[in-house]
């Protein structure tokens, strides 16, 4: 069995939310999307909500807005089929 040593970062090194990989477009705000997105429990369709509603200005204009409803599609399409197989669920189709 392979064991992976997990280490804190050593003193004066970066950690993932002081750099930034990929651009600056995060480093203004107030908070790290993922940061919410961890602190909040978030899942994936979510967390990609958050994140494009939150860049949008800085890096992807109208097109990360576009972003931002397709996953709220997707979720609501997520949502709708788990309430209807939750409220079905046990129910004989004759």
């Amino acid at each position: 069995m392979h064991s992976e040593s997990l280490e804190l970062p050593q003193s004066g090194s970066l950690t993932a939310d002081v750099r930034q990989v990929g651009g600056d477009h995060y480093k203004s705000n107030a908070i790290q999307p993922w940061t919410y997105i961890i602190s909040n429990e978030l899942g994936y369709l979510e967390g990609n909500i958050i994140k494009y509603t939150t860049r949008w200005r800085h890096k992807g204009g109208v097109d990360d807005l576009r972003k931002v409803i397709h996953y709220a599609e997707k979720l609501i399409e997520v949502e709708v089929m788990r309430k209807f197989k939750e409220e079905h669920d046990g129910i004989q189709r004759t």
